[in-house]
């Protein structure tokens, strides 16, 4: 028997103008916000029916296209990958959000409809107006989280981890979020780096059939999940780097989520460092890289002031906080050594 996820945190009382951000930053964990949204205009409509819900997305639309991802019904709802892992089992089109909605309404009774997906498109650049009855105020943070939206019918995000903190607002229909936190990588099989369903790699374990004698580690990875099912007006606070596996589990689902960094603009994604290290580092003999695990750990991974605490501060340059100034120099001066 596998182990059974244990329940996300709950918060009660929560208000979309009053994110209590600070303490789910400090808490560092997954918790459900319960409720936060249920004043919003389209989740109210999405309780009176997925029609509604669709009428109240079309009255926002703008025509412009989107891009959506579109998988026959042998798909399952589960945008991943095909048998040898080179190439995705579903195509990426572009279209109107009308069509889309058109598409998944005509399939709304199909037991095996195709997979229809909207994913992460800006609110305000296809939908106008929306934000205006359905939104968190980050603003009142002095945070710029712009929100983006997510459209589809039962679809099964794979379990994949994000950079930046997250909040995600169940607006229509529900939706199951099974969390591991960062550590658990090693135990939830992650496919290639490239390609991947939505821009980062995914556990290739299917949840929903777990195969136990391929992936045995993923055992270990279920003692240490937690979970929760959003109904329509909750959010789910998400930390940065925890994996998430998430199933819309209605046949039209919506939602709307927000990522937000504490870092300053000029600090880059770490995946530019991975990528990098994989090529310079990885492949190097085991006493090379153990030796540049305790440089990593010296200059990088231990508390951030130690590796110029000792100079003086003209002398630290790159030791230093890193400034828009420093970002700019190391930039020019990793592009110039690269491109040697």
């Amino acid at each position: 028997m596998a182990a059974v996820p244990a329940p996300v945190r709950e918060l009660d009382g929560c208000r979309p103008d009053a994110l209590p951000l600070q303490a789910l930053l400090e808490g560092g964990e997954p918790v459900l916000l319960k409720g936060i949204a249920a004043g919003w205009s389209l989740v109210e409509a999405g309780l009176e029916s997925t029609q509604a819900a669709m009428a109240h997305l079309r009255a926002h639309d703008n025509g412009r296209p989107l891009p959506y991802s579109w998988g026959p019904p042998e798909t399952g709802g589960r945008p991943f990958y095909t048998a040898d892992f080179t190439a995705l089992n579903t195509q990426a089109l572009r279209g109107t959000l009308a069509t889309v909605l058109d598409e998944i309404a005509a399939h709304l009774d199909d037991a095996h409809p195709p997979t229809h997906y909207i994913a992460s498109v800006p609110v305000d650049s296809v939908l106008p107006g929306l934000r205006v009855r359905n939104d968190l105020d980050f603003a009142a943070h002095g945070i710029d989280a712009p929100p983006a939206i997510w459209i589809g019918n039962r679809i099964t995000a794979s379990c994949h981890y994000d950079a930046p903190d997250n909040i995600a607002c169940c607006a229509v229909g529900r939706r199951r979020f099974t969390l591991f936190p960062p550590e658990q990588v090693h135990n939830l099989y992650p496919g290639p780096l490239d390609p991947t369903p939505g821009g980062q790699a995914v556990s290739v374990v299917d949840f929903d059939a777990p195969d136990f004698e391929r992936y045995p580690r993923f055992r270990e990875a279920l003692e240490h999940a937690r979970s929760a099912v959003l109904a329509p007006g909750d959010a789910i606070f998400i930390p940065s780097m925890w994996w998430h596996h998430v199933q819309g589990l209605e046949p039209f689902n919506v939602l709307v989520n927000y990522w937000w960094s504490s870092m300053p603009a000029w600090i880059p994604t770490p995946m530019h460092a991975l990528y990098h290290a994989l090529w310079s580092i990885r492949d190097r003999p085991e006493r090379e890289k153990q030796a540049w695990r305790e440089i990593f750990d010296y200059y990088v991974f231990g508390p951030a002031e130690r590796a110029g605490e000792h100079l003086p501060e003209p002398a630290r340059k790159a030791l230093a906080p890193i400034d828009e100034t420093t970002a700019r120099q190391l930039r020019a001066w990793l592009i110039a050594r690269l491109n040697r």
